[in-house]
């Protein structure tokens, strides 16, 4: 079973991406369950969403403590949350960030692999908005071998509807095509 936990900022898209990468796993046979976790939350806090993968029935029905991938949707907020809690050894972070890996590990300390992508600036040629949802995904589904751009076709057709479905797909794409995984 894949593990995942995304770290955003309320109005991101964390839920959503939980949600489509779920419905994606399912379209292509495998088992998943998202769902977020909330307090009293409001645009521009932060949130969290979680999100399994599996070949078989998933029993568990609890936050993931111990994910074997990390999401960070907002850079800002390994600031104000320690993002990799939990994170297994040989997990990996997926960061939204314009920074160098070096860098990042030198300002929080993270061990385990890292692959970043400078999400806001695809998100804002192609969506024209500064939300980085379908963004993450793509460099998710490219650096962890999840999921393909026809994979996501139909969960983003039903999720976005012929406006912006093309628009994701294509912010998936551009994504899936530039990740890379840095080694630790």
């Amino acid at each position: 079973m894949l593990e995942i936990r995304f770290h955003g900022r309320g109005g991101q898209g964390a839920v959503t991406s939980a949600e489509l990468m779920a419905q994606t796993a399912v379209g292509m046979g495998k088992y998943a369950q998202a769902f977020p976790s909330f307090g009293p939350e409001r645009r521009g806090a932060p949130v969290t969403a979680f999100l399994r993968i599996s070949d078989q029935p998933i029993r568990i029905r609890e936050k993931v403590y111990e994910p074997d991938v990390v999401i960070v949707l907002d850079p800002t907020v390994m600031s104000v949350t320690k993002v990799d809690a939990g994170l297994k050894k040989d997990g990996a972070l997926i960061i939204n960030s314009t920074h160098p890996v070096k860098t990042i590990r030198q300002q929080f300390g993270f061990t385990q692999k890292i692959a970043t992508i400078d999400a806001m600036s695809i998100a804002l040629e192609i969506l024209k908005v500064p939300i980085t949802n379908t963004v993450m995904l793509g460099a998710f589904s490219k650096v962890m071998g999840q999921a393909s751009p026809e994979d996501v076709r139909e969960p983003f057709n039903h999720r976005f509807g012929p406006a912006l479905a093309p628009k994701n797909l294509a912010a998936f794409e551009k994504a899936y095509a530039e990740a890379k995984m840095e080694a630790n």
